[in-house]
């Protein structure tokens, strides 16, 4: 089921809504969130039911695991090490088993020249999100830094429909306190309503922008993996429609998901914070899926050794970090290359800091934020080709033809309208660079309302324009959602649903 679907719209989510505010106003808390397990495990289980036994088991070894490592539990401390042991193979062999089995048999094959293969498996939904997210939780009860607040709550925790499936990978001191009963008793109408609003926000984005950014990026791509040389225009066109399909899709489930969560009274962590505006790589990966570069940072970076012992083993640790980080996005060569690009940027990036912070080079600071934010964003949209592409050829096909000097001077002689797409494309990417780089996202229109449980450390002081409860807004969430409605017979898949 997709939130992008009629019967997510205009069935399942009216119905577990009204029935959680009911069950709430009425007194019955715990009924409430039991419900809401039972609707989120349904929602899951839409897709493949059978997959709802493999996130049951998740959550009863990692749930009886946690309890067992806490510094209360009265075992002794090497066997607590020992089953923390236990749930990291436990989690990253299932992980594992079923995202990168055939990659990593299909690479053997390649190397020692067999043709081994075994059955299809079939990659569960929302595994690589709900297994991180378990992680954490067992390794921070084994340093004490949770609480117990029942299985029921865990099990919400760990399934809570609007952050299941894509994220954001939300932490348990973050959520757990959120399903107790006095929390419960603050939901509000203006809860219903700033959820709205963020739905709609998110819907447009997903339905009007990224789906129809797509229409310009498949045929692109799909002819450089057959090999079709394509002209400059062609070749950054088709980029830079999948760099803002990508964004819009990605941005617009987490508005959706924040929105949706929110008409619970539930507050989610922001995971997405207009990153095409940074003007660093660093600052890129602290605004683009910020949950998961946390979790990068909490739990692999550090616990590699972060930056102690010195510049070659602090940048080590972090090209490692985003290697795996690339592999976490999918099995898959141009994985592993899009995550060693980012480590690589990176740690240029952090040495070119370390240089220019000895020198003092006279510069205009205006045109040194545009050079910056241009240079990040072609290193960015680079990455995403290699994200993008089926196969390494493909990419190398594509990258090509936008830095080959011939297709630059054949364009210079005189633009041709590409092939793949005409203006009314063409129009639709300025937009959409108007939309990315000169215009508020929603977090910063919504953010007088607290919309995510950390409003306060990304509230914008100089944002002048501000969502409020009048018909001006209301008029604004109706036109936008009904454009969408209108393009719901596409129903296209979120893109982070494939990791």
């Amino acid at each position: 089921m997709l939130f992008n679907s009629v019967e997510f719209m205009f069935l399942f989510l009216p119905l577990v809504v009204t029935a959680f505010h009911l069950f709430v106003k009425t007194g019955y808390a715990k009924a409430a969130i039991l419900m809401l397990v039972i609707a989120s495990l349904f929602f899951y289980g839409w897709w493949n039911p059978k997959y709802l036994l493999l996130l049951a088991a998740s959550i009863g070894v990692n749930f009886i695991l946690g309890e067992w490592v806490q510094p209360k539990a009265k075992i002794a401390i090497k066997t607590k090490r020992a089953l923390v042991f236990i749930a990291l193979v436990f989690n990253l062999g299932l992980l594992g088993y079923f995202k990168y089995t055939h990659f990593l048999l299909d690479s053997v094959n390649q190397l020692v020249n067999l043709n081994f293969n075994l059955k299809t498996i079939i990659l569960p939904l929302a595994i690589s999100f709900f297994t991180f997210q378990q992680i954490a939780y067992v390794v921070d009860a084994y340093q004490g830094k949770t609480q117990q607040y029942g299985f029921l709550k865990y099990c919400l925790f760990v399934t809570f429909f609007p952050q299941l499936i894509a994220g954001p990978i939300v932490h348990h001191s973050e959520m757990l306190p959120q399903f107790q009963k006095k929390h419960l008793d603050r939901l509000c109408s203006l809860d219903l309503v700033v959820g709205i609003t963020f739905f709609s926000l998110g819907l447009f984005k997903k339905v009007v922008l990224a789906d129809e950014a797509a229409q310009i990026a498949n045929p692109v791509f799909s002819a450089a993996n057959q090999g079709v040389s394509l002209s400059l225009l062609e070749a950054w066109g088709g980029s830079l429609a999948y760099t803002f399909q990508l964004y819009f899709d990605f941005s617009g489930y987490s508005d959706m998901a924040i929105g949706i969560a929110r008409m619970f009274g539930v507050k989610l962590p922001l995971n997405f914070f207009s990153p095409y505006k940074a003007n660093s790589i660093i600052e890129f990966w602290r605004l683009w899926h910020m949950t998961l570069s946390r979790f990068l940072k909490d739990y692999l970076y550090i616990a590699l050794g972060g930056n102690r012992g010195g510049t070659f083993k602090k940048h080590r640790n972090l090209f490692i970090t985003m290697l795996l980080g690339g592999i976490w996005h999918g099995a898959g060569i141009n994985f592993v290359i899009w995550g060693a690009l980012h480590g690589t940027y990176l740690i240029i990036n952090h040495l070119w800091r370390n240089v220019t912070s000895e020198m003092s080079i006279p510069v205009n600071p205006k045109v040194t934020l545009i050079l910056a934010r241009a240079l990040t964003f072609t290193a960015v949209v680079v990455g995403w080709v290699f994200f993008r592409s089926p196969d390494i050829q493909t990419a190398l096909n594509l990258l090509h033809s936008m830095f080959s000097i011939d297709n630059i001077i054949l364009d210079m002689n005189g633009l041709a309208m590409p092939y793949f797409y005409g203006y009314k494309e063409i129009v639709l990417l300025i937009l959409m660079f108007f939309i990315v780089w000169c215009l508020p996202n929603s977090f910063e229109l919504m953010q007088n309302q607290t919309p995510t449980i950390d409003a306060e450390q990304h509230s914008n002081k100089t944002q002048k324009l501000q969502w409020q409860p009048n018909k001006r807004w209301l008029a604004f969430s109706v036109v936008a959602s009904c454009w969408a409605v209108t393009l719901l017979h596409r129903e296209v898949e979120f893109l982070y649903f494939q990791f």
